[in-house]
């Protein structure tokens, strides 16, 4: 397999996929097209989305090629030289993907070797289960059952803080009930300006930032970037 989940598309301050762009580009080496899933995109067009996936690739030598504008989604994914899912709503996007057979297409593209660079949803949506987005059901899916090209659900966006004059609950407290009522499940809390890459048999933690592990009956630990991530396989 060869995945590229990234935690988030823009750190503060800078312009779009700024910060992952070196990493894209080396992973995406040699790749002619991209098949684009552009279906977290809820407040904004398709057709918007692509566009600026465009503005970013294009200068690579990279075609992009979104499937919102295929007859056949899932016959433009099975022929794609790797597949790119891009970040927005959770809910919107696994809802499409199932209703166009594009999650059982995408595991087997996977499967095959076929490069994988998702974002925000995009990083969720190759978990078991999106059931450690930080998104709002804003529509339903058939199910919470996701590609499962990893064996551990990403909490993508994950932060420490607790505002202050919120009495809710923070992060790690979401993060903690979903490994209790999932104890066999381990859960990784990937930082913003993180990433998760995969290839050759090994998962390597990019960015500047620690990943804070999550599993029922251990303390949530911190591993940093270049510890050995192969626990998680």
């Amino acid at each position: 397999m060869k995945l590229l989940l990234i935690s988030n598309s823009t750190n503060a301050g800078e312009p779009w996929l700024e910060y992952p762009m070196p990493q894209i580009a080396s992973f995406l080496e040699g790749v002619g097209s991209v098949a684009f899933v552009p279906y977290a995109a809820v407040t904004f067009s398709y057709d918007e989305y692509e566009s600026r996936l465009a503005s970013r690739l294009e200068p690579l030598g990279i075609r992009v090629r979104s499937v919102h504008r295929a007859a056949d989604p899932a016959h433009m994914v099975g022929r794609a030289d790797a597949v790119v899912v891009g970040g927005g709503n959770t809910f919107a996007l696994v809802k499409k993907m199932q209703e166009q057979n594009l999650i059982r297409v995408i595991q087997r593209k996977i499967r095959r070797g076929t490069p994988y660079v998702g974002w925000s949803a995009g990083s969720n949506v190759c978990c078991p289960t999106i059931c450690t987005t930080n998104d709002m059901p804003i529509v339903q899916p058939q199910s919470f059952k996701a590609i499962g090209a990893v064996k551990f659900q990403i909490n993508p966006h994950y932060l420490d803080s607790h505002p202050d004059g919120h009495a809710g609950e923070t992060r790690e407290q979401r993060i903690l009930e979903y490994i209790a009522a999932n104890p066999r499940r381990y859960a990784v809390g990937l930082r913003e300006g993180c990433m998760l890459r995969y290839e050759d048999e090994r998962l390597e933690l990019i960015g500047s930032r620690p990943m804070r592990i999550f599993k029922k009956g251990a303390e949530p630990r911190e591993v940093q970037p270049g510890e050995d991530l192969s626990f998680l396989l």
